[in-house]
């Protein structure tokens, strides 16, 4: 028996190449432009078939590489024969936690004869007979913070702009308020994920997840390294020459810090546990970067005592 071919990649409009994302991606996309409560056109739900098995097969490792054994050569409308053996490969399709749905007339024809199987028993569709349930789409949002918020943690109200639909099929605005718990220590890029959070449901599918990625304004005095925080220490020559212990500003107040003598600018000195929190309870180091300053206005003594250094010191700043 020959069936035609179906091309997944070309109906999902996906890269053979693509990650499971941009399988996802692509599938929603396409999803929520032909869905039946969405789109009346003739020929969207037949359209909205392909896409879900298309989806069915390529979301999962293990149907895409036998897939992906028929070659890249296949065009989608050729005639087909399975290889030697295929007819033993067998799946299970829907099961607790898929995105299932209930097709009323099965998939096609080049599906059931790769994958001999069809959704239901346990899928959440099977348990409504007739509708069409899609989970809602995962958005991303973004979020700026100082940081000292970042630090300490903050809670902020978000508003979202996004849509809904309503049992006719209608897309309505819809703007939310949210309120969003950033916990101490949050670094840059991170992203939070607020469940059920993200865009609506349809058929009675559950809402998606937001993805809040936060963004740390730039400080005056800190640079925000992972963890650690590195912060510029200006010391005098002399102390660093002699040596000395100066304060140092960290986000919890002012510490001593001891400059050994000999200390270079641009030398790196560590305190330890005084960066920003991590899990578990641990902190992540405050760096302290030494910059030898100089005065520009010296007093008449200040400029007696450099000419004598001068004339003593054997100390040369440049080789040769």
């Amino acid at each position: 028996m020959s069936v035609k071919f179906q091309d997944y990649y070309e109906i999902l409009g996906a890269n053979r190449n693509a990650s499971e994302d941009e399988i996802k991606r692509a599938y929603r996309k396409l999803a929520r432009k032909y869905h039946p409560d969405v789109n009346k056109d003739k020929g969207a739900e037949d359209k909205f078939k392909q896409i879900n098995e298309a989806h069915e097969v390529l979301k999962d490792p293990e149907k895409r590489k036998l897939y992906d054994q028929l070659g890249p050569d296949w065009q989608a409308g050729q005639d087909f024969k399975p290889p030697p053996g295929w007819e033993n490969v067998h799946f299970e399709f829907g099961g607790p936690g898929a995105e299932a749905f209930d097709f009323g007339g099965g998939f096609s024809d080049f599906f059931e004869m790769l994958f001999g199987g069809r959704m239901g028993g346990g899928g959440r569709a099977s348990a409504r007979q007739g509708s069409w349930v899609l989970r809602g789409q995962d958005h991303e949002a973004e979020i700026e913070i100082d940081l000292e918020s970042a630090y300490h943690g903050v809670t902020r109200t978000l508003t979202l702009q996004g849509h809904e639909i309503d049992p006719q099929g209608q897309v309505h605005p819809k703007v939310q308020n949210i309120q969003v718990k950033i916990p101490p220590g949050v670094t840059d890029g991170t992203r939070i994920r607020l469940a059920g959070k993200g865009g609506e449901g349809m058929g009675g599918g559950p809402p998606g997840d937001l993805y809040l990625k936060v963004h740390i304004e730039p400080h005056p005095r800190f640079t925000l390294d992972g963890h650690n925080l590195q912060v510029e220490v200006p010391i005098a020559p002399w102390e660093a020459a002699l040596g000395a212990t100066v304060q140092v500003v960290t986000m919890d107040g002012a510490v001593n810090l001891k400059i050994p003598p000999g200390s270079q600018s641009g030398q790196k000195l560590r305190l330890r546990g005084k960066g920003f929190p991590k899990k578990g309870g641990e902190r992540g180091d405050l760096i302290a970067r030494l910059k030898i300053v100089v005065p520009k206005n010296l007093t008449a003594r200040e400029k007696e005592l450099f000419a004598e250094m001068a004339k003593v010191s054997s100390f040369k700043a440049r080789k040769g």
